[in-house]
């Protein structure tokens, strides 16, 4: 790497970090536990939405035994609403081996670390420089970004190997003196100042050691290639209520998109086939679907799919004394208890 500005970057980094980050939950704490769940949810979610959810994800689980032991239904109910739910999965599952293997303590050194259930490179980087001040990388989007501009490195962000890239030049830069703010100062700097679109190069603490600012126009970094296009998948989502009031759920599968969440019954609109026939056929019920009610029309987006999402509520006439096993009739009170994907707590915010 041909940089020539390595000690006053990082002097003016750590310096900016120090003065003016921001107060966040998890800033309080070396715990490398707590920093560990911190990092697993802020992958891909922002901020200000995870402040609460961390918060009470430690008040419910303070310590590595409470979290490593605690029932899935529950846990997925903590994390309703985050989204992306093999996350909270993966670090059950890593924190469990760190209570069994490591009698509770997480280890110190990135090839134990990486070898935990959902701990990548970014994350045990993460833990290993804020947790235990070692001069490790914690390389993410924000990272890239940042480096790109300030070291002109043109090479294609979204090809996984470029990743190396980066993360070489992270330990080339990073101060062994002062690691947790080093690398906590480049995410920072990615969130707040050198934004993706328009960055603040006025307000940047590193702008004189920036390359791109000097060379004129950071905005035409990271070299970024387009994205795979999503998939559109129609879904006609019927609330099927009982003459007791009660309402019909069915539990996803064990894997996969959203396992074991609970949701209404979802039907993949087919063109010229009708939801509520397939439904009724289905799991032999008897559907009043001539007074069916429509709820809420929206899109919901995942990384690699888009459900369209036409919803109704429709009462049930009959349904059969044996529902399959990943079904029931559940009151208002039980639901509430349940864990439901974002897009069916927005159509059971509607019904309550």
């Amino acid at each position: 790497m041909n940089y020539q500005y390595t000690s006053e970057f990082r002097q003016a980094l750590v310096e900016w970090f120090k003065k003016e980050h921001r107060d966040l939950p998890w800033r309080h704490t070396k715990n490398p536990y707590k920093i560990w769940v911190s990092e697993v949810m802020l992958q891909q979610t922002r901020v200000d939405t995870v402040i609460p959810y961390y918060n009470r994800f430690i008040d419910k689980y303070p310590t590595s035994e409470s979290l490593a032991y605690a029932a899935e239904e529950e846990l997925l109910k903590m994390w309703e609403g985050l989204g992306y739910y093999s996350r909270v999965r993966n670090l059950q599952a890593g924190v469990r081996e760190v209570v069994e293997t490591y009698g509770s303590k997480v280890p110190d050194n990135r090839h134990d670390i990486s070898k935990l259930k959902g701990v990548g490179p970014y994350t045990a980087g993460a833990i290993l420089s804020i947790a235990f001040g070692k001069p490790e990388h914690a390389v993410d989007g924000n990272v890239m970004r940042v480096l790109s501009r300030v070291l002109n490195i043109d090479a294609d962000i979204a090809l996984p190997k470029t990743k190396k890239i980066f993360e070489d030049a992270v330990m080339e830069l990073i101060d062994p003196e002062n690691t947790s703010a080093f690398n906590q100062g480049l995410m920072e700097l990615g969130a707040l100042i050198c934004t993706p679109t328009s960055p603040k190069c006025l307000l940047c603490p590193v702008r004189d050691y920036c390359t791109a600012f000097q060379e004129g126009d950071p905005t035409t970094l990271p070299v970024k290639s387009k994205k795979v296009k999503t998939k559109n998948i129609d879904f006609d989502v019927l609330v099927i209520r009982d003459s007791a009031g009660r309402f019909l759920m069915e539990k996803r599968a064990e894997t996969g998109l959203l396992a074991n969440m609970w949701q209404f019954v979802m039907i993949e609109r087919v063109k010229d086939a009708n939801s509520f026939a397939q439904a009724q056929q289905q799991y032999n019920l008897v559907l009043d679907d001539k007074l069916a009610v429509p709820i809420d029309s929206f899109k919901h987006v995942f990384s690699h799919l888009k459900w369209l999402i036409d919803s109704y509520l429709v009462d049930c006439l009959k349904a059969p004394e044996q529902l399959p096993k990943n079904m029931k009739f559940f009151t208002k009170e039980q639901i509430e208890q349940l864990p439901m994907p974002v897009p069916m707590l927005k159509i059971w915010g509607k019904i309550k």
